[in-house]
């Protein structure tokens, strides 16, 4: 509100204006400050520091079943127990973790009405069915090529079924470190492996809840309607990859962590999504919803923009190995564009596109995908 009143107000429009922009000139000039100091490497040498698991001493778990699994209907009541509310805090600019946000000296008033009426709506949700949550997850034989991730129809892994690319750090490491993709976490050819995926969605409903809401002329329950849906997928992705540790892929049957853990990932293990810092390529999901068959499965569709609808929807991948961590890709240079497009058989402009936010260069008129 104070931002529109500064622009509408004819006394302040044009002092505030030329404040922002030299606000933003400094924060840009610092930024780039920073990344100039930052040494990278040519691709070529990044490939050869990567992250080298022992595969000879390691057998990778088999999953349980090949191919996918849809879930229907999941029971709300089951997913509230994953719930991690700290979100939900932060989305309204309520600064800390939960519980003790709620008992926090200058927002715990705030944070308390805002639970109260999140913990009323979600019982209505529950009692009521109002969501019906879905998911669809797939497991399938998969081997490291390289920055790829091959996917094969069978054990037999001569038939390729799809192949996932990754992007590799290219920042000079110290003390050793390697320049991660997440293909260093899946075997090369000759170690059996494979890679899991899933979609999950707290399901449509929250779409036309919300509309009667608005239409009850009850815009603060049609705003907080969307937030328990968000929290439910996000509570579902939780679940789910714990059925996938624990039943499916069976490497955590030993877990006794409780759903409140969780939330600090204790477990082995990881599930990055396309669009994510690991990989920061939102096209990347074309595949994962293709193998998925993800809005036949879960009713869950892509937007032109990549982005999922319903909104309150979760994708990924999930990684087994003991060493999987979460890693960002951070800046990437022309290079690594270039390779990028010719792996994945795109043009580089559009390639420029998607990457966007994190070329480390300004983009110039096309270019020939290198040999």
């Amino acid at each position: 509100m104070g931002v529109v009143g500064n622009l509408l107000s004819k006394d302040t429009k044009v002092t505030f204006i030329e404040q922002v922009r030299a606000e933003y000139a400094k924060a840009a000039n610092a930024h780039l400050r920073a990344e100039e100091e930052k040494q990278r490497l040519p691709l070529a040498k990044a490939r050869a520091n990567a992250f080298k698991p022992d595969w000879s001493g390691y057998t990778p778990p088999k999953p349980s079943f090949s191919g996918t699994r849809v879930f229907d209907d999941y029971d709300l009541e089951t997913l509230a127990k994953y719930i991690d509310w700290t979100p939900f805090f932060q989305t309204r600019e309520l600064k800390g973790r939960y519980p003790a946000i709620l008992q926090d000296e200058k927002q715990g008033e705030a944070a308390r009405q805002l639970f109260a009426d999140a913990q009323k709506m979600l019982k209505q949700i529950i009692d009521e069915q109002w969501f019906h949550p879905r998911a669809v997850v797939g497991f399938w034989p998969a081997n490291a090529v390289g920055d790829d991730i091959r996917l094969y129809q069978d054990e037999g892994r001569a038939d390729e079924l799809a192949t996932l690319f990754t992007l590799r750090q290219q920042l000079s490491k110290r003390d050793g470190k390697p320049n991660m993709a997440l293909s260093d976490f899946v075997a090369p050819a000759g170690t059996p492996d494979y890679l899991g995926a899933f979609v999950v969605t707290a399901g449509l409903e929250e779409v036309a809840i919300a509309e009667r809401f608005e239409k009850q002329n009850d815009d603060y329950s049609s705003i907080l309607v969307k937030a328990p849906a968000d929290r439910f997928a996000e509570a579902f992705a939780e679940a789910m990859h714990e059925r996938v540790r624990r039943e499916f892929w069976g490497y955590g049957a030993s877990e006794t962590f409780a759903p409140e853990e969780l939330a600090g990932e204790p477990y082995q293990g990881i599930r990055p999504a396309p669009g994510y810092p690991a990989q920061p390529d939102h096209t990347e999901k074309t595949t994962l919803f293709r193998l998925l068959d993800a809005e036949k499965n879960a009713g869950v569709t892509l937007t032109e923009s990549y982005a999922m609808w319903p909104g309150s929807s979760v994708s990924g991948l999930y990684f087994s190995h003991p060493d999987s961590y979460y890693f960002g890709v951070a800046k990437v240079e022309r290079d690594r564009v270039l390779d990028y497009a010719q792996r994945k058989g795109m043009k580089v402009e559009e390639v420029e596109r998607w990457l966007g936010p994190i070329l480390n260069y300004i983009p110039g008129p096309a270019i020939v995908a290198a040999e």
